[in-house]
């Protein structure tokens, strides 16, 4: 017992290191640098960039790619929407307080550039096998453009390792954790049955989890949102001060300035980070299986993903955390956002709160079963592909009745270990972004003066 907690211990020193303010100062400043550079895209092409994310799309059809521009978003967005809207949020405003809400904000605001350059070079530098499937992401362009493929496998090496925590063990343990105290429901149990529906879909590839998020994401998400809406339009007359104390609070002395980086602004960047996952190098390895005719079109849908995730999930949280004020009463995590809801819509909150992190974890294990699938094919033959999904599929049950803290401490580490190489990438081929986005640009206007034309005449 003490070994172990001896080991916790030294993995979470060294967790705290990895995402202590060097990482976050990189994270962030490489959006900051990127939304210069483009001329703040993410305010201007907004509009577009959701147009084209939930319009069917002519270039969809006839161009290269395994699955449609919004199978890539709701893939990217099935691994995003996770715990870290429901846990992480909680977490933030726990240890930094309503003011790591606005940090949230800003980080989402500079790593729409992020997420969206990360896209553009995934679609750019993707390479297509012998049976015509579609692999790219950071590794690629860390190799083709960058023409430093040793950052390429650093990168894969850590998102292969992240997959297993994160984006699995971590996952299916949250829900069987939840399952248990909520309704009583045995570990093995749960464990059995998630093994089982994630198995259906991961063994299907990347066109059976087009096919499932599609459909599963925008229901989850409309479920969880729509039970925050209904609490902040009921109590309309709290929301007005709760915003004003995000505001205040961002700003306050220990915010600001509690050690190198202020406590808010610190917490919020980093469960900002950790929540839509802009600048870490996962989503665009979904990105790059899109089918598109230019980057530039697919990055602007990619681009909307931390729109949906953070300004507008992760308000819905934060937002009622902040109305509920429970914050400073001993709870936290999933606990403390089920408990606010709670405040307004009595048990009925807690069901949504407890359903939505089934969902939100579920649709993780399925997004994050394909970028470590496309991290280990990187690093090894395609031909033990089927092994590697043998082996996340056994792990989702593992996680699911075994104690993680170690585990969790190890894959959180490796998480934060991928935006490295990813972010060295995105500065050194910031031209590349730029390039390509003038070249695109020019075509969507195009684009739109024949479609005024067309219908005009």
């Amino acid at each position: 017992m003490g070994e172990e907690r001896t080991l916790l211990e030294v993995v979470s020193q060294i967790s705290g290191y990895v995402w202590g303010p060097p990482l976050l100062i990189l994270l962030v400043g490489t959006g900051l640098y990127l939304t210069l550079r483009l001329g703040f895209l993410q305010v201007r092409a907004l509009p577009y960039a959701l147009k084209l994310a939930f319009s069917p799309s002519r270039q969809d059809k006839k161009s290269k790619g395994d699955i449609t521009h919004y199978q890539a978003l709701t893939t990217a967005m099935a691994a995003t929407i996770g715990t870290g809207n429901i846990a992480g949020v909680a977490t933030a405003v726990v240890l930094g307080g309503p003011g790591a809400v606005l940090w949230m904000w800003v980080t989402a605001f500079l790593g729409m550039a992020t997420k969206y350059a990360e896209a553009i070079l995934a679609v750019k530098y993707r390479v297509t096998n012998a049976k015509g499937e579609i692999s790219g992401g950071p590794m690629y362009y860390l190799e083709k453009g960058l023409n430093a493929k040793w950052l390429g496998i650093t990168f894969a090496v850590f998102g292969a390792f992240a997959a297993f925590g994160i984006g699995n063990m971590v996952q299916s343990n949250t829900v069987s954790d939840v399952l248990n105290a909520s309704f009583s429901v045995p570990k093995w149990g749960t464990g059995i049955v998630l093994a089982v529906l994630a198995g259906l879909v991961i063994l299907g590839g990347i066109k059976s989890i087009g096919r499932v998020t599609s459909f599963f994401v925008p229901i989850m998400a409309a479920f969880y949102v729509l039970g925050g809406l209904i609490i902040i339009i009921m109590n309309f007359e709290l929301v007005p001060s709760a915003i004003g104390l995000i505001f205040s609070d961002a700003f306050t002395g220990s915010a600001v300035g509690g050690g190198l980086l202020g406590t808010a602004i610190r917490y919020g960047v980093a469960r900002g980070v950790f929540s839509n996952e802009a600048g870490l190098g996962s989503a665009p390895i979904a990105a790059a299986a899109a089918r598109t005719d230019y980057p530039g079109r697919q990055a602007l849908v990619s681009m909307t993903q931390v729109f949906i995730d953070t300004i507008i999930v992760c308000s819905i949280t934060g937002i009622t955390l902040v109305m509920g004020n429970l914050y400073a009463g001993g709870l936290n995590g999933a606990e403390l956002t089920s408990a606010s809801f709670a405040v307004f819509l009595g048990d009925t909150g807690t069901y949504i709160v407890t359903i939505g992190t089934i969902f939100f974890a579920f649709s993780t294990i399925v997004g994050w079963s394909y970028y470590g699938e496309k991290c280990f094919s990187y690093l090894f033959d395609e031909k033990l592909i089927p092994y590697y999904r043998a082996l996340f599929i056994l792990l989702v049950f593992y996680g699911a009745v075994e104690t993680l803290d170690v585990i969790w401490g190890i894959a959180d580490i490796m998480n934060g270990l991928m935006a490295v190489p990813n972010l060295i990438g995105l500065l050194g081929l910031s031209g590349v972004v730029v390039a390509e986005t003038r070249k695109f640009l020019k075509v969507a206007k195009e684009e739109k003066e024949l479609s005024r034309k067309q219908v005009s005449s």
